[in-house]
């Protein structure tokens, strides 16, 4: 997702960062390529940009980006780094390796030479990490070394091609007209105004059940549709990817209901929000008018079921080893150990992962939006996921 979830990728509002799945997946940025780590400072919370200087015999290193600190570890640091099956994350790692930031050009090259032997093999695949690249912890530029951890996912929707009872919510193309209207028409325009309606008529790309799918769809900034026949069997799947928006402000729906006084903050989840959108269903239009953002979309052809919507770096995501990162914190392509907690049974979260991805709401050194993949468990997961959050970069030596 190039918008991950391409929040309609950049849709998601930072400060509410509890509807996870809302905020955390929006990605819709240009890619990028990975910069250079930064000068190399001495540790310390005073530490600032300017020419390298070397650190002490008894001081870490510290590299500073725009967003972030890193501060050179140790392999011992790294919690949980025996217990993961690493070589799970090699291609999410290769993948990446094919848009190598310059400074990776060397480390993917190695590593393309060794992946025969490395496949299969957690600790063959440890041993070449340990010796290629060196952790780094990563804390804020005050120093802290906790952030936020969040969920995305692909949501799988049932559409139609055409509009029929029980399909009415259309989901857009962009339309003709949108470079000659800036801004487009808002989502209550859309909805309202004839005028605006006539403008994206012909735009379908497909018709939804629930105007709560469509939402989902543009929050996440990507998605797959299966189309069903009148009798509701499956007739093909293919995938939406983000293809612009109406450049309107993006406003959380989550965070209307906090400030209507409908939910708490600790309660606001996706879950949350389809409950209360069931048990109201006279306001579902007046909480989705509180955002005016509107996503358009493209189709593409889900040749490979099992391959992810790709990321702001370009590549396909891969489920559980593909994250979402600030990149003036974290680079594209940079292997990160991740240090969390699952959203429902809190257990250890503890796994490498490879920054492949961005969104608007992904802002901060130590912030991730860790993406489950497809399906109701990845739903599920990623819209309670709001966890205590600790992360260290693996940077070629």
């Amino acid at each position: 997702m190039t918008a991950p979830l391409h929040c309609a990728r950049g849709i998601a509002g930072a400060i509410f960062v509890a509807v996870s799945a809302l905020l955390a997946g929006c990605s819709n940025t240009a890619t990028v390529a990975p910069s250079s780590p930064g000068a190399i400072l001495p540790a310390g919370p005073a530490a600032t940009t300017g020419n390298p200087v070397a650190p002490s015999p008894t001081t870490p290193a510290v590299r500073l980006r725009s967003g972030a600190r890193w501060v050179q570890a140790d392999w011992a640091d790294l919690p949980g780094w025996a217990d993961d099956r690493t070589n799970r994350v090699l291609p999410a790692l290769l993948a990446s390796c094919g848009h190598p930031a310059p400074a990776w050009a060397a480390t993917c090259n190695d590593l393309q030479q060794h992946v025969l032997g490395l496949v299969g093999n957690d600790d063959a695949t440890r041993g070449w990490l340990r010796h290629a690249l060196q952790p780094w912890r990563v804390e804020s530029l005050q120093a802290d070394p906790v952030g936020l951890a969040t969920g995305y996912f692909e949501p799988l929707v049932e559409a139609s091609r055409h509009a029929r009872p029980g399909f009415r919510v259309p989901l857009y193309a962009p339309p003709p007209d949108l470079a000659a209207r800036r801004p487009y028409w808002t989502r209550r325009q859309v909805d309202t105004l004839p005028a605006a309606r006539r403008s994206l008529r012909g735009s379908e790309l497909a018709w939804l059940r629930d105007p709560l799918d469509a939402l989902l769809l543009q929050v996440q900034g990507s998605g797959r549709l299966i189309f069903v026949d009148a009798r509701g069997r499956p007739q093909e799947t293919v995938r939406v990817a983000f293809a612009g928006h109406n450049e309107q402000p993006y406003r959380s729906v989550g965070r209307w209901l906090v400030d209507q006084g409908e939910l708490t903050l600790e309660q606001a989840s996706w879950p949350a929000i389809r409950a209360w959108a069931a048990r109201h269903p006279d306001r579902v239009d007046e909480m989705l008018w509180s955002n005016p953002r509107l996503v358009f979309f493209h189709e593409e052809a889900l040749a490979d079921p099992t391959i992810g919507p790709k990321g702001a770096q370009g590549v396909p995501l891969t489920p559980g080893r593909s994250i979402a990162v600030d990149p003036q914190s974290i680079p594209y392509g940079t292997p990160v150990w991740l240090d969390t907690t699952e959203p429902l049974s809190a257990a250890p979260l503890r796994r490498l992962v490879v920054a492949q991805d961005t969104g608007s709401a992904i802002t901060g050194a130590v912030r991730a939006d860790y993406f489950w993949g497809w399906g109701e468990t990845a739903e599920t997961q990623a819209g309670r996921m709001k966890q205590p959050l600790r992360l260290w970069v693996l940077w070629p030596r």
